[in-house]
């Protein structure tokens, strides 16, 4: 069996240094914030090219709080996806304020910025553009949307670890770019973590103490804050990791090479990468309009895939009352009956790629 994504065997590589750092947090005495999540914060910071770095308890919250730091609430519109995962959508809900669906550009997955302007209203607070399966977004078109209409930027950079929009590393173009650590991400944590980078240090401030119970002072409350702390033993191993991001990332490259090498002649719809774009190929996601059959012949012959993501948020159950309920969005809906997601992972060997793209064209 090939699986969609070994997580276990980034642990075996790196097994003594993962160890090390856990028991340096056991010994320490530290576990809550402390030493430790400050040094990721640092080092993390730093290689996203950013100014701040606060760490939460996973990715949703990072997005949750980031909003709320820029004033989102209720009665307030948030411009997001229609194509992209749920937790997107859930942040924006739960701040009280309205998920407003853009949709996207069909050769990237990415939000289309040519259909934003038409979606702002005098409610709009902020626009949330995802780097989906670890393509960047195209940025620049929507800062100067933005900026024109007097927004803020919030990147969803859950997938895009490591990625390169115009030579820059995916961290700080907007307001804020909002992480999660989950384990099966580029970097992932033992667990749920996550973060926000940001240049911007006042808005990291209200992050900060919007993660702490609204405090920066022990039993001192400035607002109605929350319980959204990076783990120490997270922080210590997401910091292992992390010096090995760039040569993970590396491999996933190979990989999706092979992959467009081998599968241009499959009749499939494959990856493209506009010239400013350096993914970091969380996902290689390829569509067939024969996709259920073609993952059932795949999932026969022991190769592992997964859909990213069979239902779009506004066709989901917890949003049949919200959200533009009841308004198509026929890309995203497309999308969602096509795509498929081949496995792509540091800890792919040559031979187990190479029977992948041999599954494809024999069943494609």
């Amino acid at each position: 069996m090939i699986p969609f994504l070994d997580l276990k065997a980034p642990h075996v590589e790196l097994h003594d240094e993962v160890m090390e750092a856990i028991g340096r947090v056991v010994s320490s005495g530290w576990y809550v914030l402390g030493p430790e999540v400050d040094a990721f914060e640092a080092d993390y910071a730093a290689y996203c090219e950013a100014s701040h770095c606060v760490g939460m308890a996973n990715g949703l919250d990072a997005l949750h709080l980031a909003l709320r730091a820029m004033g989102v609430g209720h009665g307030d519109e948030v411009i997001v996806p229609s194509n992209t995962y749920i937790a997107t959508w859930l942040a924006v809900s739960q701040c009280g304020a309205t998920p407003v669906a853009v949709e996207p550009v069909e050769a990237t997955y990415n939000m289309d910025p040519g259909k934003i302007e038409a979606a702002i209203t005098p409610r709009t607070k902020v626009i949330l553009p995802v780097h989906l399966y670890g393509q960047p977004a195209d940025i620049d078109p929507i800062l100067d949307i933005a900026r024109r209409h007097g927004l803020r930027v919030l990147e969803d950079g859950a997938q895009s670890h490591g990625a390169r929009y115009k030579g820059r590393r995916i961290g700080s173009h907007g307001d804020a770019v909002a992480w999660s650590f989950y384990p099966g991400k580029n970097l992932g944590a033992l667990g749920d973590a996550g973060a926000v980078t940001t240049d911007d240090s006042v808005l990291a401030d209200r992050i900060r103490v919007l993660r702490n119970y609204g405090s920066r002072v022990k039993y001192v409350n400035e607002v109605q804050g929350y319980n959204s702390r990076l783990d120490p033993i997270q922080a210590a191993v997401l910091r292992v990791k992390l010096k090995h991001l760039d040569s993970w990332n590396s491999r996933r490259e190979t990989i999706a090479g092979n992959y467009l090498h081998g599968l241009k002649d499959s009749g499939l719809i494959l990856p493209v990468v506009p010239s400013w774009a350096q993914p970091a190929w969380h996902l290689f996601v390829v569509r067939s309009a024969r996709r259920d059959e073609l993952q059932a012949q795949l999932t026969s012959a022991g190769i592992g895939t997964l859909i990213h993501y069979p239902i779009p948020p506004h066709l989901q159950k917890a949003y049949e009352t919200e959200g533009g309920a009841g308004v198509g969005h026929p890309i995203a809906e497309r999308m969602a009956k096509e795509v498929i997601s081949l496995p792509i992972g540091p800890h792919l060997s040559s031979a187990q790629t190479c029977r992948v793209i041999d599954g494809v064209l024999l069943h494609a």
